[in-house]
């Protein structure tokens, strides 16, 4: 897979304005070499293929980036000249979205090379999922859906917010996933009306909205999952306002087809919860794509511009929020496969637990 990520990143040197890049993301370095060290950079012409890291991570290196020539770097041998020496190349592009100004003044000084900034090429080239990044998704998912449909089942009163997220975060882990994706959000009652609410020491109580919006982080890959639940018998309120998200989140992924943009999908579900009288109350987008990041391209919102192709992941995840009752917020991954949609997730949908 390594291989093929690589010659299409040297294919698109070959089409542009410049003859080399320098891949200092830590995520698109992992993703086009398959090096997993916390340091280091990727140096791609049209066919060669170096990487600089420090003498901690060298036999790390060999081992994980066999299609990458090896070089040591260290402070007595700048890297910039080290990734170049003997390279015939003049135009180099760099990733402006993750190099600092002071790094790029760095090169500058270090170097004559005319430096390019070359924003979110890889990270387009990533929301194109191949099958093996697909099957490293569905067991991270996996991991995040059997872990809710456990622990969920032994919700009850009188436990406190952080306790159900450390639950989750135990079987998770038990289930062999490397780490959270994220720090799991649990948010009860008033709580919920915060989407990225940060679990407290808020005692749960019957009847009242619990968000729950967590995911496992497995060999690199993420999931990311969102269920509400309501312990005991619901009102009227909840009803009305779970009621609407399912079938918002519902209808945009049965109607959402390969070849829309991701504002064209955002509108399926948006305006479903518009006409409910909830429009002012759906505040983020309806979905982002997810890979070796838990947030990545695709986007899938109001003003997303992107078009969703053959085998992109991403999420959707309609919701409302109320200030001082509660929220809901229903979350599902979805494939794009064989021009169809596909369900990833398989979480149960409780809408109550009694």
């Amino acid at each position: 897979m390594i291989k093929k990520r690589l010659e299409k990143i040297q294919n698109l040197i070959k089409k542009s304005e410049f003859d080399s890049i320098l891949i200092s993301n830590s995520i698109n370095r992992r993703y086009l070499s398959g090096f997993t060290g916390s340091w280091g950079y990727l140096f791609i012409t049209e066919s060669q293929s170096r990487l600089a890291t420090d003498s901690r991570y060298i036999i790390q290196a060999e081992k994980e980036s066999p299609e990458f020539e090896i070089i040591s770097i260290s402070s007595k041998n700048p890297w910039p000249i080290s990734l170049t020496e003997g390279l015939q190349v003049q135009e180099i592009a760099f990733e402006p979205e993750d190099i600092t100004v002071e790094n790029l003044n760095f090169l500058k000084e270090k170097t004559s090379f005319k430096w390019i900034p070359t924003p979110n090429m890889v990270s387009n080239l990533r929301s194109t999922k191949d099958e093996e990044e697909i099957k490293l998704i569905q067991k991270a998912i996996d991991i995040a859906d059997s872990s809710f449909n456990t622990i969920s089942e032994n919700i009850k009163p009188g436990i406190t917010e952080k306790e159900i997220a450390w639950e989750l975060e135990k079987h998770i882990r038990n289930l062999g996933a490397e780490s959270l994706s994220f720090e799991t959000i649990v948010a009860s009652g008033p709580n919920s009306a915060k989407p990225h609410h940060s679990p407290s020491n808020r005692i749960i109580q019957e009847k009242e909205p619990i968000v729950i919006d967590m995911g496992a982080k497995y060999l690199g890959y993420c999931s990311d999952l969102t269920r509400t639940i309501f312990l005991g018998k619901a009102d009227e309120q909840y009803n009305k306002v779970y009621d609407t998200v399912l079938i918002a989140q519902l209808t945009a992924i049965e109607t959402l087809q390969k070849g829309m943009s991701g504002e064209e999908i955002d509108g399926l579900a948006r305006s479903i919860i518009n006409n409910s009288g909830f429009g002012n109350n759906f505040g983020h987008s309806l979905g982002h794509g997810v890979g070796l990041e838990v947030h990545e391209n695709p986007g899938v919102g109001p003003t997303s511009k992107n078009i969703i192709e053959e085998n992109m992941v991403f999420t959707v995840e309609p919701g409302i929020y109320l200030e001082n009752w509660g929220g809901v917020r229903i979350e599902d991954i979805v494939l794009i496969k064989d021009g169809e949609t596909k369900i990833l997730s398989n979480a149960k949908k409780n809408k109550i637990i009694d």
